[in-house]
């Protein structure tokens, strides 16, 4: 009888290892977020679900032997999207970046003024609210009102915030660069910080994981120098929404 518990024990738990691998594999998968190339949208220390099932249906498990066997294609990723990929130099890595260009789009930048296509995307500026509300969740005396832009930016059908330094100009010129078939463009929302398209090229169509969706924890723990900062308001936000 004892014997007889300890294998029901054992086949649960590898019933519920399975179930969660499945999901894992080919549906949500999570991310922690290490760098700040996507302030204000997302932040250090926040962990995302990517939902992997968005733009193809891998074959559970084969992603653990190898390249993942794509099973079919539910459409790529679109103007705006916020999208977990690969890096191009090295595919151990990932970086989480926002679409920007799809294949056939001119991309350029002229002083400081994102172009798709030779028009510039619509930016607005923040209400003094906003603005308050953006520079107090950063806390950051490298990231305040001093040194940082904000902007609303609409690409894609909807809004989403963009920060640029006001001192160093990396985002002032680019292109015009024409997205070649079967790749995509995408930069950070941090456009003075951000190692993306117009640094790594652009980002091969199945190199992508899967797209960003929400948040579902905020946190961030450094050891040295000892810094530690929960953000429960964060916890469940999805990303469309910041």
């Amino acid at each position: 009888m004892k014997l007889r518990s300890i294998i029901d024990h054992a086949l649960s738990i590898a019933a519920a290892l399975i179930l969660v691998f499945l999901v894992r594999s080919s549906f949500y998968e999570s991310f922690k977020i290490p760098s700040g190339s996507m302030i204000p949208t997302i932040l250090i220390g926040d962990h995302v679900f990517v939902n992997k099932f968005a733009y193809r249906f891998n074959l559970p498990f084969s992603e653990y032997f190898g390249e993942p066997k794509v099973l079919f294609e539910r459409g790529g990723p679109a103007v705006g999207d916020i999208i977990v990929f690969e890096s191009p130099r090295n595919p151990e890595i990932t970086y989480i970046k926002r679409v920007i260009g799809l294949a056939g789009d001119l991309v350029a930048i002229r002083d400081r003024t994102l172009y798709v296509n030779n028009q510039p995307i619509t930016t607005t500026e923040p209400s003094d609210d906003e603005k308050k509300k953006i520079f107090h969740l950063l806390k950051d005396p490298k990231l305040d009102e001093s040194e940082m832009k904000v902007l609303k930016e609409t690409i894609g059908g909807s809004d989403h915030w963009v920060i640029l330094d006001r001192n160093h100009f990396v985002s002032e010129s680019f292109g015009p660069y024409e997205v070649p078939e079967g790749r995509i463009f995408v930069m950070g929302d941090n456009r003075d910080f951000s190692d993306d398209s117009r640094f790594l090229g652009t980002i091969a169509v199945e190199k992508v994981r899967g797209r960003a969706s929400w948040i579902w924890l905020s946190i961030w723990l450094h050891f040295k120098p000892f810094e530690f900062e929960f953000r429960p308001l964060r916890t469940g936000k999805p990303l469309s929404s910041l």
